[in-house]
């Protein structure tokens, strides 16, 4: 029996398999329809709007509970309306093999957890952070890996400023530097800077806007191709990056690029991806490949629900994989990219997507 169910493991492997490139110089992956398990206690995940390893490969992901309709939580009505489900803690930890191993998260006595959870990151240091895009989240917050709250960067409010120094507006995701203790905010959803601040006591330190330049709130035109690049990063500023080089890698989603800077935000370089794509744009997350040189970036276009491969180099696209579609390998919402040690890549879905992804790495690798 175990003979017939490892065949039909690999048969089903081999069926979902992403196409591989021509080019066998490129990372090939094929995704992974047992990853992860079911989860327990009748659990069921909202919007899942972050995900990342730690140094041990696990997988954090972080979802939106209050995503969830009354009917997918039937279970958690009163009286019970259904036998499924209820909603997961937002927080949830997985091993390789897709066991659920931690999980935690939501409202608790010392700091303010935000409305709408969006974005997770792990630091070398083993703390955890989290940001939120609710409409009045202007909040980082930081954790152990058992969930103990540590500290809290901004409060809610309702004034959103891209030059404010003491709150965020509605920030979209975290990077840590733990050698100079500098945590970096993209920031946000409702602002338009990165803002850097002291992660060990939450202190302000500096800020800038799109190619190093001063934000503004100041309303900007909807995305245009033929335009003229904008001065502004737009709405959302969607995700942050320091590759092994010490720069800095801002995703400003609706604009189509990706702009790098040094630490102190002095602009170095933009590159645009799939420049005709309008809506909610094409840059969305991004990760560096797991090899000493980091010769990969894995960046997520989410408009076109694909997973693209560049040359960290030159910026150059090489590959993708992925197309829209609620089939397994394909995408709904694509929202965030992670990576573990062997290079497998991990997504996650908002919208109506609602799960993660798991792409193993099948070709060799230095």
């Amino acid at each position: 029996m175990n003979v017939v169910i490892a065949w039909l493991c690999a048969a089903a492997l081999a069926l979902f398999a992403v196409p591989a490139f021509a080019d066998a110089a490129l990372p090939q992956f094929q995704v992974d329809p047992f990853w992860p398990k079911p989860l327990p206690n009748n659990w069921i995940l909202g919007q899942v709007s972050g995900i990342a390893t730690d140094k041990f490969d696990r997988i954090w992901l972080v979802h939106r509970p209050g995503s969830l309709t009354p009917r997918e939580r039937a279970a958690e009505q009163n009286p019970p309306e259904a036998k499924c489900c209820v909603a997961a803690p937002p927080v949830l930890v997985f091993d390789q093999s897709g066991n659920l191993n931690r999980y935690w998260g939501g409202a608790g006595s010392g700091y303010q957890w935000p409305e709408s959870e969006h974005g997770i990151f792990v630091d070398d240091n083993d703390f955890v952070w989290l940001a939120g895009n609710g409409s009045k989240d202007g909040q980082l917050l930081k954790f152990t890996m058992q969930g103990k709250f540590v500290l809290q960067i901004g409060k809610p409010g309702e004034r959103n400023d891209s030059n404010a120094t003491d709150r965020l507006g509605s920030p979209a995701d975290v990077a840590v530097d733990v050698a100079a203790k500098e945590v970096f905010a993209a920031d946000g959803y409702a602002n338009r800077p990165v803002v850097v601040f002291d992660s060990e006591t939450g202190a302000y330190k500096r800020h800038w806007g799109a190619y190093g330049n001063k934000p503004s709130d100041e309303k900007t035109p909807r995305y245009d191709p033929a335009a003229s690049p904008s001065r502004q990063f737009g709405n959302p500023v969607h995700c942050i990056r320091i590759d092994k080089d010490g720069l800095v890698y801002v995703c400003d989603r609706t604009n189509n690029r990706l702009q790098i800077f040094r630490k102190d935000g002095s602009f170095v370089a933009e590159h645009v991806y799939e420049k005709a794509t309008r809506g909610n744009g094409s840059v969305y997350d991004l990760v560096f490949s797991p090899d000493p040189d980091q010769k990969f970036i894995y960046m997520i276009d989410g408009m076109n629900g694909e997973v693209r491969i560049v040359d960290r180099a030159s910026k150059e696209t090489l590959g993708r994989f992925g197309r829209p579609g609620r089939q397994i390998g394909q995408f709904t919402a694509l929202h965030n990219i992670a990576v573990d040690r062997q290079g497998n890549i991990f997504t996650s879905e908002v919208n109506t997507g609602q799960r993660v992804q798991k792409f193993r790495r099948v070709d060799l690798q230095n």
